[in-house]
C-alpha cells in the first residue's frame, strides 16, 4: 500500500492536514535537535520528509539512517536526496522498527514520523527504539489522533471520510486513503502511548497535543 501512495505521499499530507502538518513537523525537528556528529535515527523515514528537513537544521557533521519497510518510499528518498546534495550524510535501508538491525546504543536520537500507529506490534517497537538510543538519548514520535473533544472529533470524522475522494482526485490509491483515519481510530490516545513508552524503558516520557489534538508530540529519553 504505501509503494503505491509514494509518488503523492506528502502533496496528500499538505492537502489533508490543509498544511498543518509543517508546522508540527517544526515543532519535533525542534525537540529533535542535533548536535556536532550526531547520528540519529528516522523510523519510517518514508520519503525522506523529516529526515532531510533534520538534516537541513543539523551541522554538517551530523548524520541520519532512515529505516522503512516500503521500497516504493525510499526510492522517493533517495531522489529527493539527490537533489538535496545530502546523500552522504542519509543512509536508507530497508528494515522494521520492530527488529531493527543496529547494535545497542547506536543513535543519539530516534524520531518517527506519522509511523507509529501502523507498526504491528507497537511495544516491541518501542522497545527496539530504546534498545538503539545511547544513554541520554532522545525519542520524539510525532503521529495523529482523534481528538478529545466531542465537536472537533465529529468534523475530524467527517473530514477524515473525504480523503479517498481526495486522493482519487489528486492521482494517488483512494483505498488506502480509507486505511489511514481508520489506523488513527484504532491508535492509543496520547496518555496510552506515554505509558508504553515508559513501560518501554524511557525516562522523563512527555507529550503535547497539537492542533485540537489532531496530533501530538511525545519525548521520551533512554
Amino acid at each position: 500500500m504505501f509503494d503505491r501512495i509514494a509518488p503523492r505521499y506528502d502533496l496528500l499530507n499538505r492537502v489533508l492536514s490543509l498544511g498543518t502538518d509543517l508546522s508540527w513537523r517544526r515543532r519535533a525537528l525542534d525537540l529533535a535537535r542535533l548536535g556536532e556528529g550526531s547520528r540519529a535515527l528516522d523510523v519510517g523515514t518514508g520519503t525522506g520528509d523529516f529526515a532531510l528537513a533534520l538534516l537541513a537544521r543539523s551541522p554538517r557533521s551530523a548524520t541520519v539512517t532512515g529505516v522503512d519497510i516500503s521500497a516504493g518510499m525510499l526510492q522517493v528518498a533517495e531522489r529527493r536526496a539527490t537533489r538535496a546534495g545530502v546523500g552522504a550524510r542519509y543512509e536508507r535501508l530497508i528494515a522494521s522498527v520492530e527488529r531493527l538491525p543496529f547494535a545497542d546504543a547506536d543513535f543519539d536520537v530516534v524520531v518517527a514520523g506519522f509511523v507509529i500507529r501502523n507498526v504491528g506490534d507497537i511495544p516491541r517497537g518501542l522497545g527496539e527504539m530504546h534498545r538503539v538510543l545511547r544513554p541520554g538519548g532522545r525519542a520524539v514520535i510525532l503521529d495523529l489522533h482523534t481528538p478529545r473533544n466531542p465537536t472537533v472529533r465529529r468534523l475530524y470524522r467527517a473530514f477524515s471520510l473525504l480523503s479517498p475522494r481526495l486522493a482519487g482526485a489528486l492521482g494517488s490509491d483512494p483505498e488506502a486513503y480509507r486505511y489511514l483515519p481508520r489506523s488513527i481510530e484504532a491508535f492509543h490516545d496520547p496518555e496510552a502511548l506515554a505509558a508504553l513508552l515508559r513501560s518501554a524503558g524511557f525516562a522523563r516520557v512527555r507529550f503535547e497535543r497539537l492542533t485540537f489534538g489532531i496530533a501530538a508530540i511525545h519525548v521520551g529519553e533512554a
